[in-house]
């Protein structure tokens, strides 16, 4: 065990985040490099849970981003809920909502598109992302949390999910009809198709597309909900049920309407918001039971530290070849699993220093 905690904050939403990125920074390549060096059937099933399904289903990498966006949605109570207690004016927090909304936006095409913004190719930028999804998804929940209450919320988190369904069960998309679910033929594509600008990733769709980011606020929702729940006057004890509860009633219905409108993370699903949240909140709870009711924290700091600048590594992924640049340094002569482990260990070094001198990429 290890100190207190800091006042008002759960170590847990830290290192939980910092877990979650553990897997991008490099975790997935040690997977992948332990199942290829290692003949055992466990570590072959963890390396096949590192990819992404193509299209229908669910393996253990498509909650990744999901993850990511919940925790970022389970902060809202915190950060937003602190300033509204202090006296920060709503049109002031309006304000950074939509602020912070759009620097991920723009975050997320330079990530995406270093030599095209340089040359000025605006036609072939891809301006849908991972950062624009969640810059945007955040920013509407934010609004929604700073316009209603606790019943509001559930309101519109559930809302969205029945809107989003309807949607692409009813309403016709030219050539493919209604409750077309085929790649390239939903909905979402058709819309994507015909509002987002420059190039999507695959072609006719694109899986952080403009349309499918409405059932994402849900998410971000789901998140916010449970954050709630942290910061209420309740008992440890209790947060602890309901959170488990919480996880047990998303898994159970979203695997329910996956019947009718299957687990997609590209469409994200209504089912797939539901089933992901789910997974989210059983996480939530484990984190929080270990971390800030028991109160063993001392291996959580491997994690805060780079949880503490997601947005700064994930950035530097993008520009920095971690791999490449220690493999260079020593001739190639590394065995893979060494490498990943080194690539991991180089990162950390580096937000480990920033952490050090308190520097964090704000957005």
């Amino acid at each position: 065990m290890n100190g207190a905690r800091p006042a008002g904050r759960l170590i847990a939403l830290d290192a939980l985040r910092g877990f979650d990125m553990f897997w991008i920074v490099g975790g997935r390549e040690v997977v992948i490099a332990l199942a290829a060096t290692v003949d055992f059937g466990p570590f072959h099933w963890m390396a096949e849970q590192c990819e992404h399904v193509e299209w229908d289903g669910f393996r253990l990498w498509d909650l990744i981003f999901p993850l990511f966006l919940f925790l970022a949605g389970a902060a809202l109570p915190f950060s937003m809920g602190r300033r509204i207690e202090r006296g920060d004016s709503r049109r002031r927090l309006h304000a950074h909502a939509i602020r912070r909304g759009l620097l991920l936006v723009l975050l997320g095409v330079i990530y995406n598109a270093r030599h095209d913004l340089v040359e000025l190719d605006f036609e072939r930028l891809r301006y849908a992302s991972v950062l624009g999804r969640i810059g945007l998804a955040w920013m509407f929940a934010a609004i929604v949390f700073l316009n209603h209450g606790l019943r509001g919320q559930i309101a519109w988190c559930a809302g969205l999910l029945v809107a989003y369904w309807a949607a692409l069960t009813f309403v016709p998309v030219p050539e493919f009809g209604a409750g077309n679910l085929a790649p390239g033929r939903t909905l979402t594509d058709w819309v994507d198709r015909l509002l987002v600008p420059g190039r999507l990733h695959r072609g006719e769709r694109d899986p952080e597309g403009l349309f499918s980011t409405i059932p994402a606020v849900s998410t971000a929702l789901l998140g916010a909900l449970a954050g709630h729940l942290l910061r209420s006057r309740a008992s440890e004890a209790r947060k602890v049920v309901a959170l488990v509860l919480g996880a047990a009633a998303c898994l159970t219905c979203g695997w329910l309407w996956s019947r009718s409108f299957p687990l997609n993370k590209n469409l994200w699903s209504s089912s797939f918001v539901l089933w992901t949240g789910g997974y989210s909140l059983a996480l939530l709870a484990a984190f929080y039971l270990v971390i800030d009711v028991l109160g063993f924290r001392r291996w959580t700091f491997f994690f805060v530290v780079i949880g503490a600048n997601a947005i700064t590594v994930y950035m530097l992924g993008r520009f920095v070849d971690w791999s490449g640049l220690i493999d260079s340094a020593t001739a190639g002569h590394l065995h893979p699993l060494a490498l990943a482990l080194a690539a991991i260990g180089v990162q950390w070094l580096v937000l480990f220093a920033l952490y050090r001198k308190r520097l964090f990429l704000k957005v």
